[in-house]
């Protein structure tokens, strides 16, 4: 009787109610200890990007607040402004015209500046950029005479560079520095007999008989190419006639200056195309007076940068389909 109620108690299943057996609460705190985990790793990458987003915005509000790089007021202390013209002056580029222009007035606006430095290290650019920093310069020196601006050459300042440095009063060099090519480029390739090999046709339609002129597919007529001609002397024309005003008598007779020749420092002060031997921090403490550097270089904005440098591989592009003047 006793063994039948022993084997009657064994084969009763468990009660709905009844604790869960071992293996089942094992595995319960399995799944509650990895649901845990996950949750405070969600925490932890929350945190993160809710500090990165911290961190962006903290820098884009910096940027805004401090458009000039490097920027630094020592109160009423007078310091030497200093402005960058850097790389090829093109529109859209580190160096164009709008952004050195706006350092320059940055630079007179401040009372505490005693003297402007252009930093030049660039190889030239476009004419016309060269041309509106060149002007803007002469301006400043009539409205400010006191006021002096000079050019600082590094590695170095050539055709459109030196076509801005030459308004300034005084430009520095090293002795190893290259300047000069005072002159005009205008280049492309011709693929006319290259098409005619490969049996490939030109279809092309304009109206204005010289509309597709240096169009690289045709054959370049000799009143295009004199018209040409005719256009980039006039430029290299109006080139002379800058670095005559801002250079005066300083510069030698020597034929070669125009040529489109480049010189070291060290021919350029005995050709009258520099003035003497200098570096940044030199030139503002024993010239201009002012050994503390501020520098006014607008920095473009993250944004902006990335439109520009889209947009410059833009031109890039175009200007190898349609050819333009450049100075370098």
């Amino acid at each position: 009787m006793a063994d039948e109620m022993w084997d009657e108690s064994i084969s009763k299943p468990a009660n709905k109610n009844s604790v869960p057996a071992h293996w089942e609460r094992e595995l319960l705190e399995k799944v509650l200890l990895a649901s845990l985990n996950e949750q405070r790793r969600s925490r932890r990458w929350g945190i993160f990007f809710k500090l990165l987003f911290l961190a962006y915005l903290a820098a884009a509000l910096w940027l805004v607040a401090e458009p000039f790089g490097g920027l630094t007021h020592s109160g009423s202390a007078k310091h030497t402004a200093l402005i960058d013209v850097q790389g090829m002056i093109t529109d859209g580029a580190e160096a164009n015209a709008d952004g050195i222009i706006e350092g320059l007035r940055a630079a007179i606006e401040d009372k505490a500046t005693k003297g402007i430095i252009l930093r030049m290290n660039t190889p030239g650019g476009s004419p016309v950029q060269a041309a509106y920093v060149y002007e803007e310069i002469r301006r400043i020196k009539k409205e400010k005479p006191n006021l002096p601006i000079h050019a600082v050459v590094s590695d170095m300042c050539a055709s459109g560079g030196y076509y801005i440095a030459a308004a300034a009063d005084k430009i520095f060099v090293n002795t190893a520095s290259v300047i000069g090519s005072i002159g005009v480029i205008m280049n492309g390739f011709g693929f006319v007999d290259a098409i005619g090999k490969l049996g490939v046709e030109r279809r092309l339609m304009t109206a204005g008989d010289h509309k597709a002129i240096l169009d690289p597919f045709i054959p370049v007529s000799s009143r295009e190419k004199e018209h040409i001609q005719g256009l980039i002397n006039n430029i290299h024309h109006q080139f002379i006639d800058a670095v005559k005003q801002g250079r005066g008598n300083r510069l030698k007779n020597d034929p070669e200056l125009f040529s489109g020749l480049v010189w070291t420092g060290e021919e350029g002060i005995k050709l009258g195309l520099v003035d003497a031997v200098g570096d940044v921090r030199s030139v503002a403490k024993n010239v201009i007076g002012a050994e503390e550097l501020v520098n006014f270089t607008p920095r473009e904005h993250l944004f902006d940068r990335l439109s520009h440098r889209i947009g410059a591989s833009f031109e890039h592009a175009l200007q190898s389909a349609v050819t333009v003047p450049m100075m370098r």
